[in-house]
């Protein structure tokens, strides 16, 4: 089925969700979660793998693969609610969820967006995306500016206060503040409004051909995890 829209009670639920944390209630009101937000997002998720694939966007997604679950991982964490109160999604280059570069679809009731980019790469991953911004530090600021042309820059969200170690001597400024990322993200929000909307489905695809430059950067930087 094609993408129509993420059904009316989509955020009424995860808003209801938060307040009964529980599997009964879950439960109960399985069928509002999986016809208004779990069915319409792996329609969503698989309609813009077909896009891609006719632009040769390499970025693929699939509704088995590329949705996160709602049920929270507690084993670790102090907070014990069994439910997460958003759902979301994530296409990559192999349409596994762990792959180097991804496009991200976030619902909630704070705020909905999309995103695209290298979140939270491993510590020698980010080391060497940090020695690229040093190393070549043109190809970057061309980065940069083919994403201001299109509205967008890298979230400062993930930045450290300091140049982490061994990029103590970065004097540039533009690069000295890429490389205090821990993530290196754009994002672009999605008003509620527009859930419901069947072109959705091209205003996400719209933001991840925006976002292109930033995933062709990371790709050819010298790091490949695939």
């Amino acid at each position: 089925m094609a993408f129509e829209g993420f059904g009316p009670q989509a955020l009424p639920f995860l808003k209801a969700l938060g307040f009964h944390q529980t599997k009964d209630w879950f439960d109960a009101n399985r069928e509002t979660y999986e016809g208004d937000l779990k069915g319409p997002m792996g329609e969503l998720v698989e309609d813009l793998a077909a896009m891609f694939a006719k632009a040769k966007i390499p970025l693929k997604g699939d509704r088995k693969a590329s949705l996160f679950r709602i049920n929270r991982d507690v084993r670790f964490a102090k907070d014990k609610s069994p439910y997460k109160t958003n759902v979301g999604a994530v296409l990559t280059r192999s349409g596994g969820k762990n792959d180097f570069g991804l496009l991200y679809i976030h619902v909630a009731l704070d705020g909905c967006l999309a995103a695209a980019g290298f979140y939270q790469p491993e510590p020698e991953t980010l080391a060497h995306l940090r020695a690229a911004m040093v190393r070549a530090p043109k190809a970057w600021k061309q980065t940069l500016g083919k994403l201001a042309r299109a509205g967008l820059a890298p979230s400062q969200d993930y930045a450290m206060k300091r140049l982490p170690r061994g990029f103590e001597a970065v004097e540039d400024e533009e690069i000295a503040a890429a490389v205090k990322l821990k993530s290196i993200v754009v994002t672009r929000p999605i008003d509620d409004a527009r859930l419901r909307e069947p072109a959705l489905a091209a205003e996400i695809a719209a933001f991840a051909k925006d976002a292109m430059p930033l995933l062709e950067w990371g790709w050819s930087a010298g790091v490949d995890t695939r």
